[in-house]
Order: C-alpha cells, then structure tokens, then sequence
C-alpha cells in the first residue's frame, strides 16, 4: 500500500474519530480542500446538532490511489430538530452507510454518499403509519 493511500484513510479515521464522533468541526478545514469544507460543514454540524452522541463505526476501509470507500455503522439519539422533524428521544442503531472519498493534495475533495435512511426514520418512528 502506498503512502498516499495510507495517508487518505488515516484522514477518513480522523474525520470519523475526531469529527463526526468527537464532534470538533474545526478540524473540517485540515480534511476538506477549501471548496468542499463548507458543504461539509453544512451538513456535518446540523446532523451533530440533532444527534450530538452520534457513533460511527467503521466497519471496513478499502483504498486504491486517490479513493477510499468506507463501510460504517451509524448509532446515535435524536435529541435534536432534524430535517424539521422536532426531537423524539428515540435512538437508531447501526444503520448502515457506505461513503466514497476522492482525494486532492491530501485533502478530501468530492464525496458520495448511501445511507439507509429509510431503516434511520423507522428506528426513530418518523415514519407515517398508515
């Protein structure tokens, strides 16, 4: 494995770890190439907002080149308004996601992104019921 590859998944540790569990939105700016912080910030510190105990968990890292794709598992309580729906104090537990990062001078700088929100809004029963 390359130096640029371990250092592109070390950065997705990081954004893991320090950011979106440790919650220090600062550190966005070291992670993101200038253009993409502030799209990453805009919806990183909101969904910290609504869920501020949120755990991600990483479930696998595969890297080539300039690309890492990350395998996780989202666990977190809705103590927040999320999306315009107002807190419900229930919990979801490991909804799966899959991102992929592409990477530019060592800086993340395009991001795509499966979530299976539709398992996140059942756990939190925000669902219609009828």
């Amino acid at each position: 494995m390359s130096e640029h590859t371990i250092r592109n998944k070390a950065i997705v540790e990081r954004l893991v770890d320090e950011v979106l569990n440790g919650g220090n939105l600062d550190l966005i700016d070291q992670l993101y190439t200038p253009e993409l912080s502030p799209g990453a910030r805009a919806w990183i510190a909101p969904f910290r907002a609504s869920f501020p105990d949120v755990q991600m968990e990483i479930v696998e890292l595969i890297a080539e080149g300039n690309t890492v794709v990350g395998r996780f598992t989202c666990t977190a309580t809705h103590t927040g308004t999320w999306h315009g729906h107002p807190p419900t104090g229930h919990r979801f537990n490991k909804i799966d996601e899959v991102n992929l990062y592409r990477f530019h001078n060592g800086l993340i700088n395009e991001t795509w992104t499966l979530e299976d929100n539709l398992e996140r809004l059942t756990q939190l029963g925000l669902l219609p019921t009828d």
